[in-house]
């Protein structure tokens, strides 16, 4: 797009529960150091792009606790406190770091409170806007129950400390499960061009008007790498990451994504994928990728 110019305005999403985002969020895992594991190499930069993405429109900040561990929630406060209205910040517990950086689920219930606590303290803030359980990681998801961990967060909930609850890294059953013990108004899984594996609880969540947050939407450590994805972007005078996130974006009414950066320009150059419009031939192609 050689076009530069960020959009007027992003589009939003209001979902099941009164929840409201746009379906261009920023992913602030990145922000902290190599393999997500302590502080960044350069602070300032970290505090810019958080800056410039809500300068740019973006409202949906996604984050999590178990991320540096606390770097990235200290830096979101350092950039963007106090919160200016309507800047929502979405978080994820279920998960903490060895001292070797490793990642250790952590489901316990009394502890997923505990992490909710910390996240309040480190973002500064008195009220988290949505709150992830996360279960299986990027390797896949079961339906083993969630019905105790769901209900600490839920008691948090009726307790006014949460506004809303998510899931992350869940299976259809899981969802239904959680839904019986309180409101789900998003769900954030694996998927992208190449990993299609939830096609059908992403079609689910758009007929529950859920929002369905693509994590690792441009690959992830590994990015997305596709012959067809590169023709497709030089036709339209895009980036492949630009076409990969306009993909998601008309995947599904309810699709968001959050893609990271560390970089002002790609932080730009992502939002500039909010309002490329794929034409018809272009979706068939990019389809058959992960078919």
């Amino acid at each position: 797009m050689g076009d530069q110019q960020s959009p007027a305005t992003l589009e939003t999403l209001k979902l099941t529960d009164g929840f409201t985002i746009t379906r261009m969020g920023y992913g602030a895992m990145q922000l902290a150091g190599p393999q997500v594991f302590g502080p960044p190499e350069d602070r300032d930069r970290a505090v810019a792009v958080l800056r410039e993405a809500v300068a740019l429109g973006i409202t949906h900040i996604d984050t999590a606790g178990f991320y540096g561990p606390v770097v990235t929630n200290e830096i979101i406060r350092e950039a963007l406190y106090p919160y200016a209205e309507p800047v929502r910040i979405a978080t994820k517990v279920g998960a903490r770091r060895g001292e070797d950086g490793s990642w250790l689920s952590s489901l316990d219930p009394q502890d997923l409170k505990t992490q909710v606590y910390e996240n309040l303290e480190h973002l500064g803030l008195s009220v988290l806007d949505l709150v992830y359980l996360r279960l299986a990681s990027h390797e896949g998801t079961t339906d083993t129950s969630l019905a105790e961990e769901f209900t600490a967060l839920a008691e948090l909930r009726q307790e006014g400390v949460i506004r809303h609850l998510g899931l992350s890294g869940v299976s259809s059953a899981q969802l239904t499960e959680a839904q019986a013990i309180a409101p789900v108004v998003a769900v954030q899984n694996l998927y992208n061009l190449v990993n299609r594996q939830d096609d059908a609880l992403v079609e689910r969540a758009a007929h529950e008007n859920i929002a369905f947050a693509s994590f690792f939407p441009l690959g992830g450590f590994t990015p997305l790498q596709s012959g067809t994805l590169t023709a497709v972007a030089r036709r339209l005078d895009a980036s492949p990451q630009q076409v990969a996130l306009a993909w998601l974006l008309q995947r599904s009414p309810t699709s968001v994504v959050i893609p990271g950066t560390t970089s002002v320009a790609h932080l730009r150059e992502n939002v500039l994928a909010a309002r490329l419009e794929l034409p018809a031939d272009a979706v068939r192609e990019l389809d058959a990728i992960g078919a």
